[in-house]
Order: structure tokens, then C-alpha cells, then sequence
């Protein structure tokens, strides 16, 4: 099931400022050589992550799913001066390509990718995030909403990807794995009173969560 009409995705992509070619190469290879090229941000989405990222010019973002590191390159365009963008990856060679892309965009400097499980690893680092991006496995986005909120700056914010999982999540009975646990994640995320949100039908969905003050 898509959600989103493809002649109005198209049209939002006409009408989206191009990325640069760095960032268009990254997204080309991937869509090209990936066997799970779907699990990119398009163009769109990454023009937002940007747009976002430069708005709230955070000093600390953490990323959780690297994949080939597009999604890295475009938040940490935002950062202010002396910020870092810390992101996890699971897979070794996802992790390789990202960071051979992290080094093409030439952003060794500021983004820091981590191998290994990042409901471990979160809790390893030292900071309190003023941005995270949640884009990994679907069945732990509570575990790494839970990990996040307590990791959050005062007036950070928290967006999660895939919160339409493919339409998957608006069916009646809902029989794939991760879509279900995409539609747990939506209902705990509405019924928590600590947190306020808004969800946003851009690509496959965004979940935009800030604290309640």
C-alpha cells in the first residue's frame, strides 16, 4: 500500500531545491547498489532534514540508523559552530560506505559514527542531544525513544522516520512485524503526557516530538 500519491511526491520534488551534487551522488549510488536502497531518505526528506537541522542549529544531534550516511550529511549541515552530529549503525558495511560518504562530504570533523548496538551504545555517550533522528530497526523505536527522552536537552526535539510504514499502519489488521511496532510506537509517542507531537506526511512519515514545558 503507498500512502503517499507518487504524483504528489513528484510534484513536492519539483518544487524542492536540489541538493548539492555530493549529496545527489551519495543517494544516486545508493539507489543504484543497495539491495535495501529503500531505506534512503529521498531528496525531499533531506532537504528537510537540513531545513530543520539549520533551524533549530543544534550543538549536539545524535542520529540512530547510519545506513550510507545520507541522512548524517544532511543534519549536520545545521550545526552550529564547534557542534558534533554523533550516529549509529549496526550493519559493518553499512557503516564502511557511510563513512567513506561522511569523508566525500567532508565531514570527518563533525559527524562521529559508532559501530555496534545502539541501545548500548547511547548510553555511552556523553551528551544531552538537542536533535535525534530515530531511522533504525522498527521494533525498538520505543527503547530508543525512551533512551532518547531521558538524553534530551531542554528545548530539544526528537524525530522519528517511518511513521506510515508504507500505509502499512492505517489498515484494519496489521500483520507485518515492523508495521506493527511502527503503530505501538505512534500510540505510546500520543499517549505519553511528558511529550507533545506532531506527525508530518512527508515520504514515508516523520514523527516530530518535543518535551511539554
Amino acid at each position: 500500500m503507498q500512502w503517499i500519491d507518487k504524483l504528489a511526491e513528484d510534484y513536492a520534488s519539483m518544487h524542492t531545491s536540489v541538493l548539492d551534487d555530493v549529496l545527489m551522488k551519495i543517494y544516486g549510488d545508493t539507489i543504484a547498489n543497495h539491495p535495501h536502497a529503500h531505506m534512503i531518505s529521498g531528496p525531499v526528506q533531506g532537504k528537510f532534514l537540513e531545513f530543520i537541522s539549520s533551524l533549530l542549529q543544534p550543538k549536539y544531534i545524535l542520529e540512530i540508523g547510519t545506513f550510507t550516511g545520507f541522512s548524517a550529511i544532511c543534519l549536520a549541515r545545521g550545526l552550529r559552530a564547534g557542534g558534533e552530529l554523533h550516529t549509529i549503525e549496526l550493519r559493518e558495511g553499512d557503516a564502511n560506505t557511510a563513512w567513506k560518504n561522511i569523508a566525500a562530504a567532508g565531514m570527518t570533523d563533525k559527524i562521529h559514527l559508532h559501530k555496534g548496538d545502539a541501545r548500548e551504545i547511547i548510553r555511552t555517550l556523553p551528551h544531552k542531544w538537542d536533535l535525534v533522528f530515530i531511522d533504525a530497526d522498527k521494533t525498538s523505536y520505543i527503547t530508543y525513544y525512551e533512551e532518547a527522552l531521558q538524553r534530551l536537552s531542554e528545548h530539544g526535539f526528537i524525530l522519528a522516520d517511518n511513521v506510515l510504514f508504507h500505509g502499512q499502519v492505517l489498515e484494519e489488521k496489521i500483520d507485518n512485524k515492523s508495521a506493527k511496532a511502527i503503530a505501538q510506537f505512534n500510540k505510546h509517542v500520543s499517549d505519553d503526557q511528558r511529550t507533545e507531537q506532531v506527525l508530518l506526511t512527508i515520504r514515508d512519515g516523520l514523527l516530530l516530538i518535543k518535551k511539554k514545558y
